[in-house]
C-alpha cells in the first residue's frame, strides 16, 4: 500500500517520467462544442483499450485530465470528456450544482453528449472500441452508472464517490452490458445508507454483475488531492484520502484486467 501511495504522490506532483502523449481535442453535439482531452500511451503501435473519464461537478478541469494521463501511462487510450459543453468549469459550489443539475434533470442530453464522446473515440485509429470502459468521479460517477443502465456498449463502469447511485430510468432492454464497480466513502454524508440500500436492491433486481465497496473513514471526493482545500474553502465535507485513493484505483485496475485485457 505504501508503494501505491508513493506512486500517486509522485505522479500528482508531476515528477514521473511521462509515458504518454496528451492533447486537447474538440468534438460536438447539437451545435455545442465539447472540449475534451485525449491521452494515449507513448509509442503505441496498433490499438489499445479505451476509457472515457467523466469529471466531477466542477467540470472538465486539470484533475480529470490527470486521471486520463494516469490511464495512458498504463496502456489505455483515455478521453477526459466534457459533459457541460464549451469546457465550462465552475469556481463555486452553486455554479457547479447548476451545471451538474442541467444534466441531472435531462439525462437524455447527458446520454447524447456521452455518445458523442464515444463516437469521437471510435473515429480515432488508436482506440480499440471493442474493449471500452467508463469511469467517473462524483457527478461523473453518477453519469457512468446511468450510461450503463441505458445499455450503452461498455465493458465496465467504475464510479468513484458518485453522488447519484439510484436511477429512475427503466433498465434498457437486454439489461446492462457493463460490469459495475462502485467505490464509496463510508463516511460520505452525501450518500445516505438508504441510498446504498436502494442501489443494491436495484442492481440485484436487474441482475447486474456489480460490486460495491465502502471505505471506512473516507468522505466525499476522497480521490482528489484538491478536495481538502475545497472543503475548507466552501465549508463542505470533502477530503482527500491517499490510502483509499490508491486502494480504489487498484480495484478499478483489477476490473479492467478482467474486462479489457
Amino acid at each position: 500500500m505504501r508503494t501505491l501511495i508513493l506512486f500517486f504522490s509522485v505522479l500528482f506532483l508531476g515528477y514521473a517520467t511521462a509515458a504518454f502523449a496528451g492533447e486537447e481535442v474538440s468534438y460536438s453535439h447539437d451545435g455545442t462544442t465539447m472540449k475534451g482531452y485525449l491521452a494515449t500511451p507513448a509509442n503505441l503501435s496498433g490499438k489499445a483499450p479505451a476509457v472515457l473519464v467523466v469529471h466531477e461537478w466542477w467540470g472538465h478541469d486539470g484533475y480529470v485530465r490527470k486521471r486520463a494521463d494516469m490511464l495512458a501511462e498504463l496502456g489505455y487510450v483515455a478521453l477526459a470528456v466534457d459533459m457541460y459543453g464549451d469546457g465550462k468549469i465552475a469556481d463555486h459550489p452553486k455554479q457547479a450544482g447548476a451545471f451538474a443539475g442541467e444534466i441531472g434533470k435531462n439525462m437524455a442530453l447527458g446520454e447524447a453528449r456521452f455518445r458523442a464522446a464515444m463516437a469521437f473515440l471510435d473515429a480515432r485509429a488508436e482506440a480499440d472500441m471493442s474493449r471500452v470502459a467508463a469511469i467517473g468521479y462524483c457527478f461523473g460517477g453518477g453519469v457512468v452508472l446511468e450510461m450503463a443502465r441505458r445499455g450503452l456498449d461498455l465493458d465496465a463502469v467504475v464510479s468513484f464517490h458518485g453522488g447519484r447511485l439510484v436511477s429512475d430510468t427503466p433498465v434498457a432492454p437486454g439489461g446492462y452490458k457493463a460490469k459495475v464497480l462502485v467505490l464509496n466513502g463510508a463516511d460520505d454524508p452525501f450518500v445516505k445508507p438508504e441510498t446504498i440500500d436502494g442501489f443494491r436492491k436495484q442492481m440485484e433486481a436487474d441482475g447486474v454483475d456489480y460490486r460495491f465497496i465502502n471505505y471506512p473513514g473516507a468522505v466525499h471526493s476522497f480521490t482528489n488531492p484538491g478536495a481538502t482545500a475545497n472543503g475548507e474553502k466552501f465549508g463542505l465535507p470533502l477530503a482527500y484520502n491517499a490510502e483509499v485513493d490508491a486502494a480504489s484505483w487498484a480495484e478499478m485496475l483489477g476490473l479492467f484486467d478482467k474486462t479489457l485485457k
